[in-house]
């Protein structure tokens, strides 16, 4: 299995989105006790079908295809929690407070209390998730945010992704916390032009949604380390309340997934005409 699938629109893309949790490929070497349910809870489940149309808006969609539980592609590289390891890592790791809540570029939990990998893995096991699955999404992102930025002097791109209804103990808001229909995170005005991430959030509160901005998340890797709005990338990372798609506890597609994905093909035409 290729580590992602790119959705191209005819001519040059107008936007570039990314989803980086919805892969649902489990390959052979992925060894866990959990059951295929339980894995599937930490996926952005489906979040690349709910954007499957917006490539005939103009939009390039990148869409991981190996789920995060086998590799995150939405943490540094060197942000692993050295318990999850089977020997020393040759080079010095840099965890943060992801890898602490095991949710590092090698998932602990899936949820509390329910541990993703079946043991410890050894380095070259985690090295070759990184040299078959990282390295090349971060690359072919890098690809087409140059193309875009390239042929248009300025890029949007969006990180999508889906959140839990409510907060447990692994998320940054806690045990219990009610999360709005949708959280758009800048970085905190780092990684995109304050009018880009305003657009996004006017865009969404106007189709009715409630929207937080960088609370309770503020952007991971991907749009930390592409957003450079002084160069004309600007990055934004949006979270999609499950409970308006999915049946959380089943991981199965709601009756509201069709209406959400035309909002959200709506929400790509005010985006374009940035």
């Amino acid at each position: 299995m290729e580590p992602f699938t790119i959705h191209r629109p005819t001519g040059v893309p107008k936007l570039v989105f990314d989803s980086p949790h919805s892969g649902r490929f489990y390959p052979d070497d992925f060894r866990s006790n959990a059951t295929r349910v339980e894995l599937r809870r930490g996926e952005d489940a489906y979040v690349d079908e709910l954007l499957a149309g917006t490539p005939t808006l103009g939009v390039v969609l990148l869409a991981a295809n190996y789920p995060r539980c086998y590799i995150d592609v939405n943490r540094a590289v060197d942000d692993i929690d050295a318990a999850m390891l089977a020997e020393p890592w040759p080079e010095p790791l840099h965890s943060t407070e992801k890898s602490a809540r095991g949710l590092g570029l090698i998932r602990r939990y899936v949820v509390p209390g329910v541990e993703a990998q079946a043991g410890p893995l050894t380095v070259a096991e985690v090295r070759q998730r990184i040299d078959s699955v990282y390295a090349p999404y971060h690359e072919a992102l890098d690809a087409l945010i140059h193309e875009v930025l390239v042929a248009r002097e300025r890029v949007l791109h969006v990180n999508w992704h889906s959140m839990k209804s409510v907060g447990n103990a692994m998320t940054p808001d806690g045990e219990g916390a009610k999360r709005p229909d949708f959280v758009v995170s800048d970085g905190r005005g780092r990684t995109a032009a304050p009018a880009v991430t305003a657009a996004v959030v006017d865009a969404l509160r106007g189709m009715g949604f409630q929207v937080s901005v960088n609370d309770p998340y503020t952007g991971g890797t991907i749009v930390k380390r592409l957003g450079a709005p002084d160069r004309g990338v600007h990055s934004v990372q949006i979270e999609i309340n499950r409970a308006l798609y999915l049946d959380e506890k089943a991981v199965e597609k709601r009756e509201g997934f069709g209406g959400l994905t035309q909002r959200l093909e709506q929400l790509t035409r005010n985006l374009t005409a940035l």
